[in-house]
């Protein structure tokens, strides 16, 4: 089993930290859909109880992240077809509307910020770090909108496809299309057309989701 643990004898938190490693690990790939989450193994690696590591568990099952099966326990999810397409239908809905909420907020160093994710996201030629660059590039942008609420839910929709979506930037020619709709989003943003961001967003979203599917259909047969 790959995963960054510690030793979290001495944390405040020893849930929080199993948890967040175990998140990391799925929505990065490391955790392969279907791959089974021993507690008493992820307790060891972290040299903690159960205790934690069960809680953690809960609310990797509670967004989606695993699911518990009859004789096997905690295994990591996967999901259908349908239901990547219903995702990406939705954050289009929502991240559409957050921009359009964000750009009256923008200002020059919120501007500047996104600049560089947008160009850092575009240099990236490490696939491990493409949902990374993909979130601080959106995020720098979303956060203008005020509204805590919606990105703790487009980050909970993110986490369960950004592996998925990893692997089709990998394999076609997903990343330079996501780059180049990065840069007019951006130019929306920068010149205060709210409308036009949100319009991009929402295609850019649909798009991605579209390329996705037809990937993931080939790819699974």
């Amino acid at each position: 089993m790959k995963l960054d643990a510690v030793d979290i004898r001495q944390a405040a938190s020893a849930a929080d930290i199993v948890y967040e490693a175990l998140r990391k690990a799925i929505i990065e790939g490391a955790l392969a859909e279907g791959e089974n989450l021993r507690q008493d193994q992820i307790a060891q690696m972290f040299n903690t109880s159960r205790i934690p590591v069960r809680e953690a568990l809960s609310r990797l099952e509670q967004h989606g992240l695993i699911t518990t099966q009859r004789y096997k326990g905690a295994v990591v999810a996967g999901l259908s077809i349908e239901e990547i397409e219903e995702i990406f239908e939705f954050r289009a809905l929502l991240e559409a509307e957050v921009i359009r909420l964000a750009v009256p907020n923008l200002d020059r160093k919120t501007l500047d910020l996104a600049r560089r994710h947008c160009d850092d996201f575009g240099k990236e030629s490490d696939s491990a770090k493409w949902g990374e660059t993909n979130r601080n590039f959106h995020y720098s942008l979303y956060e203008a909108a005020r509204r805590p609420y919606y990105l703790q839910i487009v980050r909970a929709s993110l986490d369960r496809i950004d592996r998925y979506l990893r692997a089709q930037l990998t394999l076609t020619d997903g990343m330079k299309r996501a780059a180049r709709e990065h840069e007019a989003i951006f130019d929306a943003c920068a010149k205060g057309d709210a409308d036009m961001a949100s319009s991009l967003t929402r295609d850019h979203i649909l798009d991605a989701g579209r390329s996705l599917v037809v990937f993931l259909r080939d790819q699974r047969g």
